[in-house]
């Protein structure tokens, strides 16, 4: 028997189904980016790289000015340096890549431009076919593509195979990762069968390091805040729109069902999600889709409460070891902020 009040409903229970035509509609910023600019991102003075790689994606938008060259009021410009079809930033977790990413979206005057993850685009391609999106992004003016991951040797033949076909007829691209172009895919899957498709994937990509620490560590203490149940009951009693489910396996489970392209309507229309009796993950499978999930929980600021195992201890150190390293600490930052949120 569910041990919530009547009206909370439970993710276990939603089964959302998404068109093509709205996956399209939804290729633009998280809300919480609505309004990001160069202006707002806030280059830590400590790590030259942020303002560094500011002025360059400035100048990639068309926003920014070429630096003086000598003296006098007739001093000449430094013609700027040919920039790549595309700019990748390569950096950690919380260091502000999201908010330059949509910032280049903003910026850039252009007509056609879509916005979205990784895996938005690739199940795109699912819901489409390969043909039809190619025929839906060609003469677009610029792509951001958020959280930039080559998984599975099919997304890697396939990004690669899109972006090839798209570049020459003029499309911007912009990307965010934790791996620099030339490493995604290591110690995921046999990338060393791939490195012509990545190699020449990469060789699009003007590659831009952003150093610094995570933004969201120091806002607070550095660890997932865990709920006893009576706090946890309050919680969810005291907000509307509150998903919430007793098991947390059972949510695994259901995440499986669920293509992770669609994860983002399991959340619609909530401002709570709770989860009870959390404990540590073992499968890989099923620890890659809660990272899926968290991504979307954090692009749409949706706080979480939990009890049992602490979320920010949800992934084994096995897997923290392993090739995935990067998208577990990433996620781990993340279930931290909504945890406190």
């Amino acid at each position: 028997m569910s041990n919530v009040p009547a009206g909370i409903v439970h993710l276990t229970d939603r089964s959302p189904q998404v068109t093509g035509s709205e996956m399209v509609a939804a290729l633009v910023p998280p809300p919480q980016f609505d309004h990001a600019t160069f202006d707002t991102y806030r280059a830590d003075s400590e790590y030259p790289s942020q303002q560094a790689a500011k002025d360059l994606l400035m100048a990639f938008s068309g926003t920014g000015a070429a630096a003086p060259r000598g003296g006098g009021l007739f001093r000449r410009r430094e013609k700027p340096a040919e920039l790549k079809p595309g700019v990748y930033l390569d950096g950690g977790f919380g260091v502000g890549k999201t908010h330059l990413l949509a910032a280049i979206y903003h910026a850039v005057p252009a007509r056609r431009k879509y916005f979205g993850s990784f895996i938005e685009y690739t199940a795109l391609v699912g819901a489409l076919g390969y043909q039809q999106t190619v025929a839906l992004f060609r003469g677009a003016d610029l792509l951001c593509i958020d959280e930039f991951e080559l998984d599975d040797p099919g997304d890697t033949m396939v990004m690669t195979r899109l972006l090839g076909e798209l570049v020459p007829g003029g499309t911007k691209l912009a990307a965010t990762s934790n791996t620099p172009p030339n490493a995604l895919g290591e110690g995921r899957f046999a990338a060393q069968d791939f490195l012509r498709e990545i190699h020449a994937m990469a060789a699009s990509f003007q590659t831009i390091r952003i150093d610094g620490t995570d933004y969201r560590q120091r806002a607070v203490d550095g660890h997932a805040a865990t709920c006893d149940e009576e706090s946890y009951a309050e919680a969810i009693a005291s907000t509307p729109g509150v998903a919430s489910d007793d098991a947390f396996p059972d949510l695994i489970r259901h995440l499986a069902s669920v293509h992770p392209s669609r994860y983002i309507r399991l959340i619609d229309g909530l401002s709570l999600v709770g989860l009870r009796d959390v404990s540590q993950l073992t499968d890989q499978s099923a620890a890659l889709r809660f990272v899926a999930f968290v991504d979307r929980a954090y692009d749409a600021q949706l706080p979480i409460r939990a009890t049992g195992t602490p979320l920010d201890e949800v992934f084994s150190e096995d897997m923290l070891a392993g090739g995935y390293r990067k998208k577990y600490l990433r996620a781990i930052s993340r279930l931290v902020a909504l945890t406190h949120a």
